[in-house]
């Protein structure tokens, strides 16, 4: 080649790599742990995000449970590998809160994407839980539930139940259950995913009672656990009781059960209302009802608290990483965007403008079910016993708290040794996490 024609090569060569460049999409990793239709959605959340700009390209990537999910982004950040966003579920908000060097706060993120972040804009509910003492939010409140009950109307109906009555209290849903089962209409009368955060979490805001001191955690580390009180014994020995016969059918420790109330085993089911969606696209005849409630307790039903995840982002990322994620995150806030995620998933709407342009729709008129779980988050003023559970080590604690309920619907414990056990298993863990 003549030096002219390598003149022209070295040139040709710089204007394609500088061209390539300016055309460069930044990828923008998002682990997360939604399957069924909820999977659905955050693949089409992303493709639309993809489509209305060129410069960043999010790709989710499924990585199991939500256990699963928080174990593979620790083992990812100690290794040196971790995605740009992650979604976490409720229970490892107190464990991604003690990283703040692994973290990097969403309300920083929004900022430098030109976004200022204003807390006024979100439910306060969800947004105080994601947030520091002083207000900073840490996550993104991606998607927000609040436990339901949903049933089989058709079940109901062959059980000569009302199917437009849904049970509203513990004792009512143990009548029913007894109902279905004895009637033949179907195999078990109820069945629940996540007896921790339903059963126990949620049992205890609703019902306004202390899951533990220190207002659950959230006013301190150092917390002892009060799960062992008369009341949570006489609810899971109620539990275990209907184990025997069958009446209460166990699925597992975290969403499996929602086999069993989709494929008709089971009359009545209390899960996420981030469940619907698969219900819905069951074809099944049903209903839906607030979280039953303690009668015996004082002042219930109180507040429900929220579950589902947020979205976390790891630091250590380049600024144009950053500035992808927060354009990204201003997406999701959109108000159409966050009011079709509300009406399609049974999720939570992040936004107070989203839940008032769906109410302006007349969407909760046609389906009142919808406004079920912000009506339980939104309803009274949070107290001490029902801000939320913000442990240091809560998947940990979870653990222990299913172990001795597993062994309780197995016939091996009563529930009161179950519960003294998950008392003095978990505060034990609770110290050992804080290094006492």
């Amino acid at each position: 080649m003549t030096y002219r024609g390598t003149r022209l090569g070295l040139a040709l060569g710089i204007i394609l790599a500088s061209s390539t460049s300016s055309f460069a999409v930044t990828e923008i990793s998002w682990w997360h742990a939604m399957t069924g239709a909820n999977n659905e959605v955050v693949e089409t959340l992303s493709k639309e995000f993809n489509a209305s700009q060129s410069d960043y390209k999010v790709v989710p990537v499924f990585k199991g449970t939500y256990p699963e999910t928080l174990n593979a982004g620790i083992a990812a950040f100690r290794a040196k590998q971790a995605p740009d966003i992650m979604q976490v579920f409720d229970a490892g908000t107190g464990v991604m809160m003690g990283a703040e060097g692994a973290i990097k706060p969403v309300a920083d993120i929004l900022s430098m994407g030109g976004a200022k972040f204003d807390k006024s804009l979100y439910l306060p509910g969800i947004v105080s839980y994601y947030s520091k003492p002083d207000g900073t939010m840490l996550s993104f409140p991606y998607n927000s539930s609040s436990p339901i009950l949903y049933y089989n109307k058709d079940i109901f109906k062959k059980a000569g139940l009302d199917e437009n009555n849904p049970p509203k209290t513990w004792p009512e849903v143990w009548e029913a259950a007894k109902k279905i089962k004895t009637s033949g209409a179907a195999k078990c009368g109820f069945t629940s995913t996540w007896l921790t955060w339903i059963h126990t979490e949620n049992f205890a805001a609703w019902n306004n009672l202390s899951f533990g001191t220190n207002e659950n955690g959230i006013a301190g580390n150092d917390v002892e656990l009060k799960i062992n009180a008369p009341i949570f014994v006489k609810h899971f020995q109620e539990l275990a009781d209907l184990a025997k016969d069958g009446t209460f059918r166990y699925g597992g420790r975290t969403s499996e059960a929602k086999q069993l109330f989709i494929s008709g085993e089971c009359g009545i089911f209390t899960e996420s209302s981030g469940g619907l969606g698969d219900v819905v696209k069951s074809g099944m005849n049903y209903g839906t009802g607030e979280l039953p409630y303690e009668p015996e307790a004082q002042g219930a039903p109180q507040n429900t608290i929220p579950g589902g995840a947020s979205l976390w982002v790891f630091a250590g990322k380049s600024d144009e990483q950053y500035k992808g994620v927060a354009a990204f995150f201003n997406f999701l806030s959109k108000t159409d965007i966050q009011a079709r995620l509300h009406q399609v998933s049974g999720y939570l709407p992040v936004t107070l403008a989203a839940y008032e342009e769906t109410k302006k729709s007349g969407f909760y008129d046609k389906n009142p079910a919808r406004e079920i779980p912000i009506k339980q988050m939104l309803g009274k003023a949070p107290t001490e016993n029902s801000k939320g559970v913000r442990l240091v080590n809560l998947p940990q604690v979870r653990d222990i708290e299913n172990e001795e309920y597993e062994n309780m619907l197995a016939g091996k414990q009563t529930a009161q040794q179950a519960l003294d056990n998950a008392v003095k298993r978990g505060n034990a863990a609770i110290k050992q996490a804080l290094g006492q």
